[in-house]
């Protein structure tokens, strides 16, 4: 079973980049400490049952056909309809963005490779990212955080409109850098993300622009 993780489970850590072998118990949100719990229930499964079970930590995925409440998909509809964008903690945050094709991939690579039991695992200095049972935690993130404001930067080039920026202050359970080491990851399945942010918020935009336009979709009216 390969199910998704995500890089919030690193809640307080500051250690950077983020390895899935640091220590993850103390989560920011319910929503890091639901995914933790996930890791926690696909471990006890993969040691009674014997189950393969990875889990992996998703950084900051974006692309097309995603979900319209996150950032990019608010930040382009607000900006094309001459609306002002919520930048929280006044830009200072930084974001390990990663493509949904890049996503896909590494999950693909995944199918034919499920864990085994680690023989080198030792309970009296346990690896939180491997286990006596079949399990395993991977990171998957382009290793390169990007500035929030670099990033909504590239939004406007892409748009070719200005945004109109409210500058906010951080949300409580939100975390202000986020960082993958994936170097695991790419020993596994000779794989590491390749679509930088210039690349991928063009492919976004390129389809934003047809699925929203006022023949189909009328939001930007």
């Amino acid at each position: 079973m390969i199910y998704a993780s995500s890089s919030s489970v690193y809640g307080a850590n500051t250690r950077m980049p983020f390895s899935a072998s640091h220590n993850v118990d103390h989560p920011m949100s319910l929503y890091a400490a639901t995914k933790k719990s996930n890791e926690l229930m696909a471990h006890s499964y993969s040691n009674l049952f014997g189950i393969p079970t990875t889990g992996l930590r998703f950084f900051t995925a974006y692309g097309p056909w995603g979900r319209p409440d996150m950032a990019l998909f608010l930040f382009a509809k607000a900006i094309l309809n001459n609306e002002p964008i919520k930048v929280f903690n006044h830009g200072m945050m930084e974001r390990d963005f990663t493509y949904i094709d890049d996503i896909v991939e590494g999950v693909t690579r995944l199918i034919p490779k499920p864990p085994v039991s680690d023989a080198s695992w030792s309970g009296d200095n346990p690896e939180p990212a491997t286990s006596f049972a079949p399990y395993q935690i991977f990171n998957i993130g382009n290793s390169s955080p990007v500035k929030l404001l670099d990033f909504i930067h590239e939004i406007e080039k892409q748009l070719g409109v200005k945004a109109q920026k409210r500058m906010m202050d951080l949300q409580l359970g939100d975390v202000t850098k986020s960082w993958a080491n994936v170097d695991d990851f790419f020993a596994y399945t000779d794989f590491k993300p390749q679509v930088g942010i210039e690349e991928g918020i063009r492919y976004f935009i390129d389809w934003f622009k047809v699925y929203f336009s006022e023949e189909k979709h009328p939001v930007l009216s």
